[in-house]
C-alpha cells in the first residue's frame, strides 16, 4: 500500500484563519482570509506580531484550530487505498506536541495515531507522496510533492498543485487507478 504524508497546518488545520481570529480578538479588527489577497498579516497588524509569537506558543493556539474544508471526508476514503501519516513540523513550536495530537484524534480519529509524525525537515519522512503548503518542505521531501495552496504560495510554480480537498481526492484516486 502506497503512503501519503499530510501536513497539519494549513493543509488539516486552518491556521490562517486562527492567527486571523486571535488578531482580530485583539485589536477590534475584522479582516478576513480576502485582506491577505493585498496585505501580509505583518501589514495588518504591524504592532502586534510579538503578541501573535506568544499566542502561537499557547496550547490554546494549536488545540483550537479549525479543521479544513473536506479534509476529514476524503482522508478517510483515501485511507481506504492508502496509509495515511501525518507529519507536521512541530519542531519549530516544541509545546504545540500534545495541543497538535490531541486536535488530530479528536478531529481525525479514524487516522492510527502510532502514524503522526512530529518533526522539523519532512526529509526524513518515509511516504510515498507529501501533501504540504510549505515549498521548503517539498523541496526537501524525497517522494512525490503535492502542494496544497495556502496565502504563503500563491505565487509559487509547483507542479502538483491542489487548491481544496476535493482535488485532492481526485488526485490520489486518478493515482490509485494507475497503480493499483
Amino acid at each position: 500500500m502506497k503512503r501519503i504524508a499530510v501536513d497539519m497546518d494549513e493543509v488539516l488545520a486552518d491556521f490562517t484563519q486562527q492567527v486571523l481570529d486571535v488578531l482580530n480578538e485583539k485589536t477590534n479588527e475584522s479582516y478576513t482570509r480576502a485582506d491577505l489577497d493585498k496585505y501580509s498579516i505583518e501589514e495588518l497588524y504591524p504592532n502586534e506580531m510579538d503578541y501573535l509569537v506568544e499566542q502561537i506558543h499557547t496550547d490554546y493556539f494549536f488545540r483550537t484550530m479549525q479543521v479544513i474544508e473536506g479534509s476529514q471526508v476524503v482522508l478517510e476514503r483515501l485511507s481506504k487505498h492508502y496509509e495515511i501519516v501525518i507529519a507536521t513540523a512541530a519542531m519549530e513550536v516544541p509545546n504545540s506536541f500534545a495541543a497538535k495530537f490531541h486536535w488530530l484524534l479528536e478531529h481525525f480519529p479514524f487516522l492510527d495515531p502510532h502514524l503522526f509524525i512530529f518533526c522539523g525537515n519532512k526529509k526524513v519522512v518515509q511516504a510515498d507522496y507529501l501533501i504540504d503548503d510549505n515549498i521548503q518542505q517539498l523541496t526537501h521531501f524525497e517522494g512525490r510533492g503535492v502542494m496544497f495552496t495556502a496565502p504563503q504560495n500563491v505565487d509559487f510554480d509547483y507542479d502538483v498543485r491542489v487548491n481544496n480537498w476535493q482535488e485532492v481526492e481526485t488526485y490520489f484516486m486518478e493515482e490509485f487507478s494507475v497503480i493499483a
